[in-house]
Parts: structure tokens; C-alpha cells; sequence
């Protein structure tokens, strides 16, 4: 789907989603603004962000920070323009509020609609929209469980496909391992699951489907939200082969008694220096709303935070409803810098 297409059907999806809610798809007269500094691609969220605007009169200017958003937000200091600090993966998020550029804020809407671990317990941010790291499976093994901690089992050597260890989404599920089983069990999970590769740990996650798809391996992790985008994809394209090719599995913690599910967000804060401060909490309460929320699950094929939101058709069908393991993420990302290093210190992405 050509970019063009995707942002007139996200569009279109908006104003459907929006439609029963009473707010307004017409673009509406902006007497006010909300400055947002994103790390996430503008052109998915630009469709909730117009709906925002209609519904409020409030303009939302997007500012997209692809590096260094914490660098940046602290080069401006107290003339910073940015209301809202948006980013993808956790690790990014607490950056910025260990960095002192985000506030604290108290709000009934966004502390009913976020649960307790997926946002700061002082309010300084809040998650806006899930994914798990889930296990993509060639469909003809007999798996219908699968714990993390199994991916280093030795029946998997030369079997195992995953990108690299560094990058973000890896590190925050290291770290998890951390928080659950003490940082030599995770260096020993991590030189298990090198051990194990098929390949060299590096590519996208959607590389993992494809290499399952063609013989190279049978399991790995991936986010969960890849495989609406591939299971969406045009018939016959290479994509939706590789989406086809898989089944997706919701791995658990082994010592864990929740039986719950390693997830990274999307998330936001509210600017140190935020210029339009009530207009940026009027935007992150519109953005864990009921419709909104339910547009980040038809659209992005993402896991809303909101309980009670509809999941869309693909993701309900593939991987089903999510139970989320409750550490709070916190509590995880504390360990981000140890994980690091540990996946440097087995020579993981090697």
C-alpha cells in the first residue's frame, strides 16, 4: 500500500472510528495550538491528530524529531516551543524524563485509562498504545506455548532468527529478563540464544517471517504488530507471503505466576517548559480516549492501553488478546544500560 493510500485510508478510518463519538471529521477553526515534538512517523498519527484539532479548535503543530529529541529539547531550555513529547520504546521515553525536560501532571483521564505499571507512578509519562515481543513460528511445529527462556534451549540450535541485540525493543526484553531473573541468568539466556542462531542477528523483524518462510529457521521474536502489516499487505506480495508463513505465539517468563507477556510502548510526557501546558493535556487524554484508542488498534494494528477497546480483525485473529506481563515498565527500564552491555559482552550482534 502506497503511502498516499495508507494515509487516505487512515484518514477514512478516523472519521468512521470517530463518526458514533459526536466529534467532527471537517477540519474546524484552530484559535489555539499544542506544539508536539514525535520521534513517531507523523503520518501515523496525523489522522488522530486532525480529529483532535476538529474536535477541540485546537492546532497541533508536529514537530518529527528523528535523533536526539532529549538533545534537542535540552539545547532550547526554558524557549523550547514543545507542549507534548512523543516517542516509540520505553527506553527512549525514560531518557527523557531522567533527562529533566518532562513534568509531572495529575489526571483523572489519562490515570482511569492507562494502567498503573504502564505509566510513571508520579505522572511524568504515560503509555499511549502497546506492542509484545512475541515468538513468529514456521506453522508446522507443535507450539502452541512458549516461554522466553526457551528460545536458549539447545533443541533450537541453528534455528533461531532475530534482529539485532541493540536494538531497543532487544535491550528492553533483555532487561526485562533482568528484572525477573538477575543479570547472570540473562547473560546466560542471551549466550544460549547466540548459540542457537541461524544467522547473524541483525534485519527488521519482518526478516524474521521472511527467513522462517524460506527454510533458514523456525522461531524467533518479533513485535506483534508487524504482523497486521503483513497479514494486510496485497495478496500475492512478498510481505503478505511471509505474514502467511507464520503462526505468533505469546511468550510468557518462566518464573513469572502472571503468565504475562513482555510488551514496549508508545508513549508521551508533557514538556518541562510546555508553552500551551492545558492544551498538551488535553491532547494525551484524547489520545487514550475510547476512539482514539480504537484507532491505534484498527490502523497501526497496535494493543490499545485502554481496556475494553476492540482489537482490529488481524490481530484478534493471529495473536488474540494480550495479558501483559505487570512488571511495571519502570521497574524494566532501569536495567536498559545493563542489557546493553551484557549483549555487547557475549558478543551477541557479532
Amino acid at each position: 500500500m502506497s503511502t498516499v493510500s495508507r494515509a487516505r485510508r487512515a484518514r477514512t478510518l478516523a472519521c468512521i472510528a470517530l463518526a458514533g463519538t459526536g466529534w467532527l471529521c471537517a477540519p474546524a477553526f484552530a484559535a489555539e495550538e499544542v506544539t508536539l515534538y514525535t520521534t513517531r512517523e507523523p503520518g501515523l498519527i496525523q489522522p488522530l491528530l486532525t480529529a483532535f484539532s476538529s474536535q477541540t479548535g485546537v492546532k497541533v503543530n508536529t514537530v518529527f524529531v528523528k535523533d536526539g529529541l532529549l538533545e534537542r529539547v535540552k539545547a532550547e531550555g526554558a524557549r523550547s516551543p514543545a507542549d507534548v513529547l512523543m516517542t516509540v520504546d520505553i527506553g527512549n521515553l525514560m531518557d527523557l524524563v531522567e533527562g529533566g525536560v518532562t513534568q509531572p501532571v495529575k489526571s483523572a483521564a489519562l490515570e482511569s485509562a492507562v494502567p498503573a505499571n504502564l505509566r510513571g507512578a508520579d505522572g511524568q509519562w504515560f503509555s499511549l498504545s502497546m506492542r509484545a515481543r512475541v515468538l513468529y513460528a514456521d506453522k508446522s511445529l507443535p507450539l502452541t506455548s512458549f516461554r522466553y527462556e526457551d528460545l536458549a534451549n539447545p533443541k533450537y540450535k541453528g534455528k533461531v532468527c532475530i534482529r539485532a541485540g541493540q536494538h531497543p525493543y532487544n535491550t528492553a526484553l533483555v532487561a526485562s529478563l533482568i528484572a525477573h531473573d538477575g543479570e547472570a541468568k540473562a547473560e546466560q539466556w542471551l549466550r544460549g540464544v547466540k548459540a542457537n542462531l541461524a544467522r547473524k542477528a541483525t534485519g527488521g523483524d519482518r526478516d524474521v517471517a521472511r527467513d522462517i518462510l524460506g527454510g533458514i529457521c523456525d522461531v524467533g521474536l518479533a513485535n506483534s504488530y508487524y504482523v497486521g502489516q503483513m497479514k494486510s499487505a496485497k495478496e500475492g506480495s512478498d510481505a503478505r507471503k511471509w505474514g502467511e508463513a507464520i503462526k505468533v505465539i505469546r511468550p510468557t517468563f518462566a518464573n513469572s505466576k502472571s503468565g504475562g507477556t513482555h510488551v514496549n510502548v508508545s508513549g508521551a510526557a508533557v514538556a518541562k517548559n510546555a508553552p500551551q501546558r492545558a492544551n498538551a493535556v488535553k491532547l494525551m487524554e484524547f489520545l487514550v480516549s475510547e476512539p482514539a484508542q480504537a484507532f491505534y488498534a484498527e490502523t497501526n494494528f497496535e494493543y490499545p492501553v485502554r481496556k475494553g477497546v476492540a482489537l482490529d480483525s488481524i490481530t484478534a485473529s493471529s495473536i488474540g488478546e494480550l495479558k501483559v506481563d505487570p512488571l511495571p515498565l519502570t521497574e524494566i527500564a532501569k536495567y536498559r544500560k545493563q542489557a546493553s552491555a551484557l549483549v555487547d559482552k557475549v558478543g551477541f550482534d557479532q
